[in-house]
């Protein structure tokens, strides 16, 4: 998941839509284990959603409405990325996430997910994941390499993050499409899944409903509402997902193959308007939360930090918020929790959307908003 401190003016191409930012000084904030600063590196995004670092130290950023730009540190923002997937950009629907082939620097190939419509003519929608070789200003060579089954009329809960396990499978998180919650239990549909499939698209041998006629033999694991982040434990190499609770019941979880999460069955919340979901939080059979939220801090993506601009933070989990507009950070002992503390919650103030480490061991986010959206970097105040 690898995804200065003076805030330069952000440098822009003329045709971009993204206005550069007067140079605003760092804000430095104490933490309970170090004091660091924070720097807006860019602005302008429109509802940015993913981020994944290049080699080159440049970074791609997709926005949700069907964009993908490459960022420099610097402040430029490109323009857009040609042949791009056409994606449904409604609601929460659009270009959502971006990660590196783990052979990127051999065969430049990048994976994009993001909401595609029905290919035949049919109505609904779902979340598609393509591959394509990133060649200069240009995508070539995109593949379709997963469909959602089935389409559906909704634009909500799409998931999705996108990351490669240490051996080289290709995990996609999903969502429950909100209005068909029940298919989360069912195991002949994508809602509510986590899917683990080779880069190509095809299915492990040993994914958990190969043998199974009833089942979709790419899911992995099952019973989610709707994740949003995921990151490798660094010492196990287990899948750590984040996923929306409705009105409180965010969650932590370990998808380990074949297992239930008990969604929407079991859940520590209520709906929107207060009305009761299940009344159960344990469901027999079904793993229990590593983690979880009462109230809601709406959780998007997760890093475990493995840099040494940090030294404190090694092997803990930082989790971005939406609702809750700050990172929390999960202390961790191997994988039990000791501690949870809030982050930057005065400082940026804004839903955080995206968290990655990048190569030079600091923390970057990206806020959502509309317009004028931001990256941010995290580096050490000294």
């Amino acid at each position: 998941m690898m995804k200065k401190t003076v805030l330069a003016t952000a440098i822009l191409t003329l045709s971009q839509l993204p206005t550069a930012l007067a140079p605003v000084a760092a804000e430095e904030v104490s933490t309970e284990r170090h004091k660091v600063s924070i720097n807006t590196l860019a602005s302008g995004l429109s509802h940015p959603w993913g981020m994944t670092f290049l080699p080159s130290g440049d970074l791609l950023i997709t926005e949700r409405g069907g964009d993908l730009h490459k960022v420099s540190l610097d402040g430029t923002i490109s323009d857009p990325i040609k042949n791009v997937p056409e994606v449904v950009a409604e609601r929460q629907g659009g270009l959502l996430d971006v990660t590196l082939d783990p052979d990127f620097a051999n065969n430049n190939m990048i994976y994009l997910s993001y909401s595609e419509a029905a290919q035949d003519g049919g109505t609904g929608n779902s979340t598609a994941v393509a591959r394509a070789e990133l060649a200069g200003d240009s995508l070539q060579n995109v593949e379709v390499i997963f469909r959602g089954v089935p389409k559906y009329e909704s634009n909500a809960h799409f998931g999705s993050r996108l990351v490669f396990s240490p051996e080289g499978h290709l995990f996609i998180t999903l969502g429950d499409r909100y209005s068909a919650m029940d298919d989360a239990q069912l195991l002949d549909n994508h809602h509510g899944k986590v899917v683990r499939i080779w880069p190509d698209g095809s299915v492990p041998e040993d994914n958990p409903f190969v043998d199974r006629d009833d089942a979709l033999d790419t899911i992995w694991s099952y019973g989610h509402r709707n994740v949003q982040g995921a990151a490798i434990h660094p010492q196990t190499g287990e899948l750590w997902i984040s996923e929306h609770g409705p009105k409180g019941g965010d969650e932590i979880n370990i998808s380990l193959a074949g297992e239930n999460y008990g969604w929407p069955e079991a859940t520590y919340g209520v709906d929107y308007d207060g009305t009761i979901i299940s009344k159960k939080t344990h469901l027999e059979g079904a793993k229990q939360p590593h983690y979880y939220w009462v109230p809601s801090i709406a959780t998007s993506d997760i890093i475990f930090y493995t840099g040494d601009k940090f030294p404190d933070w090694q092997g803990d989990l930082f989790v971005a918020a939406l609702r809750g507009s700050h990172v929390a950070r999960i202390d961790l002992e191997g994988e039990r929790v000791m501690h949870e503390e809030t982050l930057f919650d005065e400082a940026i103030g804004k839903r955080i959307r995206d968290i990655e480490q990048g190569p030079d061991g600091y923390i970057y986010v990206i806020t959502d908003q509309p317009k004028d959206a931001e990256l941010i970097q995290i580096k050490p105040a000294n």
